[in-house]
Parts: structure tokens; C-alpha cells; sequence
């Protein structure tokens, strides 16, 4: 059976998830470029960065929002569906896209440029572009603990809230039923 061969007992294809299996995916990084870079460019740049990381998680959580509201057409608790998909969703990116990350990413830079400035007598430029690339470099090493760290949080706190109303998941990387809360990274 080729590739293109659909197996008469095997499931349609997964619908692809603008927010998780495109490049739109990236957007939700800019926070953490924004931050390596902030020793090089001007703060407003770095704001900028947040407003594009922002609005990747209000547009995923909208989307999520809408594919919980098209699967749940004949659910008499359809609002409540669409609330958790979409609370869910913005909870966990902001969490875990935005403030964790850029925090993190924050952190590891001024402890770097300090570190740098008290141990070498490299110059100012040097010194800074040094900070944005051991930035840059650390953005892959944190995703997935911070990722699981905030799965933890929110199953440990406001999932419980809304578990006993909408079955679901529990975990942004195993997306429930109607996909409604399907978050950046997986």
C-alpha cells in the first residue's frame, strides 16, 4: 500500500494545527529572541517582541475556542466546553510561551553579562553578543521542562477546577477529543 493509500480502517488524516504544526508556531518564541537580544537592541524591541508572543496565545486560545465550539454543536454545556478550551489554552501559553521563558531567558542573559564583565576584560560589544548567544543557545534546553513544569502547575491547580466538568486530557501534549486545547509545543 503506497503512502497516499488510505487503509479502509484506519482514521482520516489529523487535521494540521495552525498554532502547532506550522511556522506560525515560532511567533510564539519571539519573547525569548526579544530577550537574548535585549543587551543589543532598543527595549522597545524587546516590548515588540512580547506583543507578537501575546498575540500568538490570544489567537491559539481563539482558535481552540472555535474548534471546541464546532465539536460541541449539539452539547447542551457547550459554553463551558469553549470557556475550559479556551482559559486552558491562554493559561498554559501565557505561562509556558511567555512569562516562564522570557523570565528564564531574561535571567540567563544578566547573569551572563555579569558573569562576564566581573571574569574577562572583553570589550562592552563583545561582551553583549556573547550574552545574546549563550541566550539564543539556551531557548531549546528550557522548553521542555518548563513545559512540563507548567502542565504540573495547571493539573495540579486550576484543571482540578474544571475536570469534573469537561472530560479532557489533562496534558497540553496530548490533545483531547476535539483538539481544543492543543498547545505551541509539543
Amino acid at each position: 500500500m503506497g503512502p497516499h493509500v488510505q487503509d479502509s480502517h484506519s482514521s482520516p488524516p489529523a487535521e494540521k494545527d495552525l498554532y502547532r504544526d506550522t511556522w506560525v508556531r515560532y511567533l510564539g518564541y519571539a519573547n525569548e529572541v526579544g530577550e537574548a537580544f535585549r543587551a543589543l537592541i532598543p527595549v522597545k524591541l524587546v516590548w515588540a517582541s512580547y506583543g507578537v508572543a501575546t498575540a500568538y496565545v490570544t489567537a491559539d486560545a481563539i482558535d481552540k475556542g472555535k474548534k471546541a465550539a464546532v465539536s460541541h454543536t449539539k452539547d447542551t454545556r457547550r459554553s463551558v466546553n469553549v470557556a475550559v478550551a479556551v482559559v486552558d489554552t491562554f493559561v498554559w501559553q501565557a505561562l509556558a510561551s511567555v512569562a516562564i521563558p522570557g523570565f528564564t531567558i531574561n535571567r540567563i542573559c544578566a547573569a551572563s553579562l555579569y558573569l562576564l564583565a566581573k571574569s574577562t576584560r572583553w570589550p562592552l560589544p563583545v561582551r553583549r553578543w556573547t550574552t545574546t548567544a549563550v541566550g539564543l543557545s539556551a531557548i531549546p534546553f528550557i522548553i521542555t521542562p518548563i513545559d512540563r513544569s507548567v502542565d504540573f502547575l495547571l493539573d495540579s491547580s486550576l484543571r482540578k477546577l474544571y475536570s469534573e466538568e469537561v472530560p479532557r486530557s489533562g496534558k497540553h501534549t496530548t490533545a483531547p477529543a476535539d483538539d481544543s486545547t492543543a498547545t505551541k509545543r509539543t
